[in-house]
C-alpha cells in the first residue's frame, strides 16, 4: 500500500511539472520583432500576426541610428546604439538582459554565422569589437589602422559564411575580412586602395559577394568571398559620369539594396534613380526614374516587387515597383519622415515607419491597402526576428 502511494504521488508531481504554463504565457518568436523609438531610447516588441504591440523596453540610450540583429532562436535582440551602446534584450520577457557601452560612437553590428559572437562597428575610436553573444564579454578588439597608421571609421559590417565578418574602412579606403575564431590572433585579409570613402556595404543573400558603395567617387566595389585571392574589383565605375549630381541629403543604405531574381536594384547616390544591375556580369542594364533620392530599395521576399522610400524633401512617399515590367505601379503618400520598410518573412505584409507622425503602418502587399496603424514614438528601424536566419542581416 505504502509503495503504491509513493508511486502515485510521484506520478502526480511529475505530471504537474510536465504540464505547460497557461497558454497565454507561451508563444514562439517567429512572428515577433522590434521597432526602434529613436527619440526616447526605447524599442517596441511587436507581433505581426495580430498587428499588436506586446510591450516596450526602455533605457537603451541614443538610438538615432540604431540597428538590431537576433540570436539563432529569435528570442534575443542585440541593439546597436549610436552612443556605442550594445544592449541585449529578451523579446519574451520584454526586458534588458545586459547593456554595455563599448565605444564612443558606433554604427551597427553583426552576429556570427553560428550565433556565438556579436561584432560592433565603431566610428570612435574606429575598428570593431567582438563580444560573446551570451555574456557580452569582450572577445576581440580589432583596431582599424590604415596604411599610414591613422585610425579609420568602420562601416558596412556584415556577417559572412565561415564565421567571418566583413567591413570597410571609410577613411583609408579598404575592405577587411576577419576570422575571429582565435580571439588572441584573428585572421585578417586586408584589401587596400579600393576607392574614395566607402560609406556602407552589403553582402548578397547567398553570402558570396560583398559590395561596398563609394561616397567620394561614382562607382561600387565588389569582393568575391569565394575567391579572396582575386581581390576586389570596381563595378559601375563612373555610372554618373557627365551628369551633374544633386545635393545628397541622406546617404542610401546599402543593406536595403533589392535582390530580385538575376538583378539588383540599387539607389544611385545623388540622383532620382534606381540602377538595375545584372548579377554575374555586374553591369548596369537599366535605370528607373523615381520620386526623389532613394534611401532604401527593398525587395519583397518573392522578388516580384521593390518598395522604395526617399530622402528629404521627398520623404513622405513610398513607391512600389513591379519587377517584371520595371515600372512604378503605385505611389503611396504616407506623411513626412518615412524611414524604414520591413517585409514579413513570406512577403504578405510590409511594415513602414512614419517618424514625424509617430506611427507605423502595415500594408497588404497584394492589394496595397493599409491593414493597421500602430502608434510609436518617433519610429525608425523595424527589425523582425526572421532576420535571425538570413546572412548579412
Amino acid at each position: 500500500m505504502r509503495r503504491s502511494l509513493i508511486v502515485a504521488l510521484a506520478l502526480v508531481v511529475w505530471g504537474a511539472m510536465a504540464l505547460p504554463a497557461a497558454s497565454e504565457d507561451l508563444r514562439g518568436t517567429g512572428d515577433l520583432g522590434l521597432i526602434v523609438e529613436r527619440a526616447s531610447g526605447s524599442v517596441l516588441v511587436i507581433e505581426t500576426t495580430g498587428h499588436s504591440v506586446l510591450g516596450r523596453i526602455e533605457g537603451l540610450g541614443d538610438l538615432s541610428h540604431a540597428s538590431v540583429v537576433y540570436s539563432r532562436d529569435g528570442r534575443y535582440g542585440y541593439v546597436f546604439g549610436r552612443d556605442g551602446g550594445l544592449t541585449k534584450v529578451d523579446l519574451l520577457t520584454r526586458r534588458i538582459v545586459k547593456r554595455i557601452v563599448q565605444a564612443g560612437n558606433s554604427i551597427g553590428g553583426a552576429i556570427s554565422q553560428d550565433g556565438s559572437l556579436v561584432a560592433v562597428s565603431n566610428y570612435e575610436p574606429g575598428g570593431i569589437k567582438v563580444f560573446d553573444a551570451g555574456s557580452l564579454e569582450l572577445v576581440a578588439n580589432i583596431p582599424a589602422l590604415g596604411p599610414g597608421g591613422a585610425a579609420s571609421k568602420t562601416v558596412g559590417l556584415v556577417d559572412a559564411p565561415g564565421g567571418r565578418f566583413v567591413y570597410a574602412l571609410y577613411d583609408s579606403g579598404e575592405i577587411w575580412v576577419v576570422d575571429p575564431g582565435n580571439p588572441d590572433d584573428p585572421i585578417l585579409a586586408k584589401f587596400e586602395g579600393i576607392g574614395d570613402q566607402p560609406y556602407d556595404g552589403l553582402i548578397t543573400p547567398d553570402g558570396r559577394y560583398y559590395i561596398a558603395g563609394l561616397f567620394g567617387e561614382d562607382g561600387v566595389v565588389l569582393l568575391d568571398l569565394w575567391d579572396l585571392a582575386a581581390g576586389p574589383r570596381r563595378i559601375l565605375d563612373g555610372y554618373g559620369r557627365g551628369e551633374a549630381p544633386l545635393p545628397v541629403y541622406k546617404m542610401p543604405h546599402l543593406e536595403g539594396w533589392a535582390s530580385a531574381g538575376d538583378v539588383l536594384f540599387l539607389p544611385a547616390v545623388g540622383r532620382h534613380e534606381l540602377l538595375i544591375v545584372e548579377r554575374g556580369s555586374w553591369r548596369e542594364v537599366g535605370r528607373i526614374p523615381v520620386h526623389g533620392q532613394p534611401i532604401f530599395a527593398v525587395a519583397r521576399p518573392d522578388g516580384r516587387q521593390v518598395w522604395v522610400n526617399f530622402a528629404l524633401p521627398d520623404n513622405d512617399v513610398v513607391q512600389v515597383i513591379d519587377v517584371p515590367s520595371r515600372s512604378i505601379v503605385r505611389s503611396l503618400e504616407l506623411g513626412p519622415g518615412v524611414l524604414h520598410l520591413e517585409f514579413t518573412p513570406r512577403g504578405e505584409q510590409v511594415w513602414i515607419s512614419v517618424r514625424d507622425e509617430d506611427r507605423v503602418d502595415v500594408y497588404d502587399t497584394e492589394t496595397l491597402t493599409r491593414l493597421a496603424t500602430i502608434p510609436a514614438n518617433k519610429p525608425s528601424g523595424i527589425f523582425l526576428t526572421a532576420r535571425a536566419g538570413r546572412t548579412g542581416l
